[in-house]
């Protein structure tokens, strides 16, 4: 059971010493009890304190590791039901669903979709992280032989061995248990079996049950077998049931510090329509999916998902941002034009993108805006003809270029002037007012 405020400050050195960020034992000690801050935030607790206010500082969703090395990633975690509350912590994983009844051409072929779904969004690599293998046909040295093949030909994916037979799933744990995969999945009539295998191997275990009342007692009987590890399943399936059943699990963990949900959500799509599929593991990202299992991931279609995970797992009052600095985009020598933007990531990229594809050699200046778009940033005083010139002056780009011309972003053409009068010696040209138009705009002027 979760310990009050008041009992957890009965544990606590009340040095009063401020140490954690709190300005009294006693607001910490309150703030711990809501799941807002970490135990390990008080450096001078006792380890007998430690142990007794364990489940007082443990995050409510159990959060665990899948997978291991640079591709590993973390599940669970989360500590709010709202994203603008505090940023959600862990993206969903993505994985693709394989049946073992494919030929090892068509297995190979897949796993390769996995490998090359990378891509690089605003500064993050961003892919389908994982491979459920399924054990569709019923032929345990037929799924041996496809675990073995598919971890060999992906050393570095995250595993998912989908496999309700324990016999079958034994023998395939054995062969990837060092790389940490989850086992799917424990229901009523092999929880035992399941459990133990999760348990001699140390790996994660699924669970799944119809609804939500049998899942809790699902769990509690397998954590009682000794897995703390668990990734769960209410069986929900479409959209309406991915928006209930994961919302009233979240709910049930944050507000009522009902254990025995809280634990990662696991949530299989699988659909033929990929349009379809698509739209309902949208909702299972934005509604609380640790792990969102596809039928297939066509690049359309990961672009899309990966952009939704993408937007709800950054802090909405923190924009994303890059360097102040000034970039070198091609073979830029002192003849090259110079452009001037905000330092919001998707500008950056955008800008950078359309810079690179008009082949120009160009000097492109990212100014300290605190990660706001251009419009943004003038409206809020940020990107004025004062603090560009300012910029410009201190960035020592002026020892680069031989022609002080500086081109600004075209949405904000009316700082033209006062940009010409700040900066003594410099041209200032207004540039296109959308990023798709700096190709020709650029192509032009060097023509």
């Amino acid at each position: 059971m979760a310990l009050s405020g008041v009992e957890i400050f009965k544990l606590l050195p009340k040095t009063n010493c401020k140490k954690c960020g709190f300005p009294t034992c006693l607001a910490f000690a309150m703030a711990l009890a809501q799941g807002k801050v970490e135990l390990a935030k008080c450096p001078d607790v006792s380890e007998e304190s430690k142990k007794l206010l364990g489940a007082a500082s443990a995050p409510p969703i159990r959060m665990f590791p899948l997978g291991t090395g640079d591709k590993a990633a973390k599940v669970g975690g989360e500590n709010v039901l709202f994203r603008h509350d505090k940023k959600f912590i862990n993206p969903s994983v993505f994985a693709i669903n394989i049946k073992d009844t494919l030929s090892n051409d068509e297995l190979t072929k897949k796993v390769e979709e996995v490998i090359t779904s990378e891509i690089d969004r605003v500064g993050q690599k961003l892919r389908v992280d994982a491979i459920s293998i399924e054990f569709a046909s019923g032929n345990a040295q037929q799924y041996e032989s496809a675990v073995k093949l598919i971890s060999e030909k992906a050393p570095n994916t995250i595993i998912i061995l989908n496999c309700k037979d324990a016999s079958a799933a034994d023998a395939a744990v054995k062969i990837v248990a060092a790389r940490k995969p989850l086992l799917y999945c424990a229901t009523e009539e092999n929880a035992e079996a399941m459990a133990n295998i999760a348990k001699t191997h140390k790996v994660p275990l699924g669970v799944y049950a119809d609804g939500l009342a049998a899942l809790s007692s699902l769990t509690e009987k397998i954590k009682g077998i000794g897995v703390e590890d668990l990734v769960i399943d209410s069986g929900a399936k479409n959209a309406k049931g991915i928006l209930e059943l994961n919302t009233q699990v979240r709910r049930s963990a944050l507000k009522k510090s009902f254990k025995p949900l809280g634990y990662p959500i696991i949530n299989f799509v699988l659909r033929e329509d990929p349009v379809l599929e698509a739209c309902i593991a949208s909702v299972a990202v934005a509604k609380y999916g640790s792990i969102v299992v596809l039928n297939s991931i066509e690049k359309w279609k990961n672009l899309a998902l990966f952009t939704i995970r993408q937007n709800i797992y950054t802090d909405p009052q923190v924009p994303m941002q890059v360097e102040q600095k000034v970039y070198k985009i091609g073979e830029a020598t002192e003849n090259s034009p110079l452009l001037i933007t905000t330092n919001f990531s998707l500008t950056y990229f955008i800008v950078a993108g359309e810079v690179e594809n008009s082949k120009v050699p160009t000097w492109l200046a990212i100014m300290d805006c605190e990660g706001l778009s251009v419009l943004t940033a003038w409206a809020a005083g940020k990107f004025t003809a004062g603090k560009i010139a300012q910029f410009i002056k201190e960035s020592g780009v002026e020892n680069q270029v031989k022609n002080k011309e500086l081109i600004i972003p075209g949405m904000v053409a009316i700082l033209s002037g006062s940009v010409e009068d700040k900066l003594e010696g410099w041209k200032v040209t207004v540039g296109p007012r959308e990023a798709n138009a700096i190709p020709t705009f650029l192509k032009t002027r060097s023509a």
